[in-house]
């Protein structure tokens, strides 16, 4: 009997999983930074922004690792990545105020009621694009 990683392939392990996943997203922002600079006119991307919520799913350090990647031999070569952190916050409808949280379903730490209201924190945005 064969051994399976988790995704059902052969040999691959979790994290090779996650890395592909920040790939494949940072292989999409900087297309679409590059096509601005280009619809701009410009030359280079000098920076890209991003807003990344705590429950986007999306892992800071392997973005900016799948960032160095992606950017080679691009009119992105060379640009930095600064990423925003966007902590999450839910909405309780008993209190009617807006409190963070940990997951996507959480207690209300004044009244106990349980909330599955997410305000934010899911983001996986361009914020700007510099370009020169």
């Amino acid at each position: 009997m064969s051994k399976r990683g988790y995704d059902g392939s052969r040999g691959r392990s979790p994290h090779r999983s996650v890395k592909m996943h920040e790939v494949s997203i940072m292989e999409e922002a900087v297309r679409m930074a590059v096509e601005t600079a280009k619809e701009a006119g410009a030359s280079r991307v000098l920076v890209l922004r991003l807003r990344v919520g705590t429950l986007s799913g999306a892992v800071p350090d392997a973005l900016r690792f799948a960032f160095d990647v992606v950017c080679h031999d691009t009119m992105a070569e060379g640009a930095s990545l600064e990423m925003e952190t966007v902590p999450a916050a839910a909405w309780c409808p008993e209190c009617r105020a807006e409190f963070e949280c940990a997951d996507f379903i959480s207690q209300c730490p004044r009244c106990r009621n349980l909330s599955g209201e997410l305000r934010r924190g899911r983001e996986l945005e361009i914020a700007s694009v510099e370009i020169s």
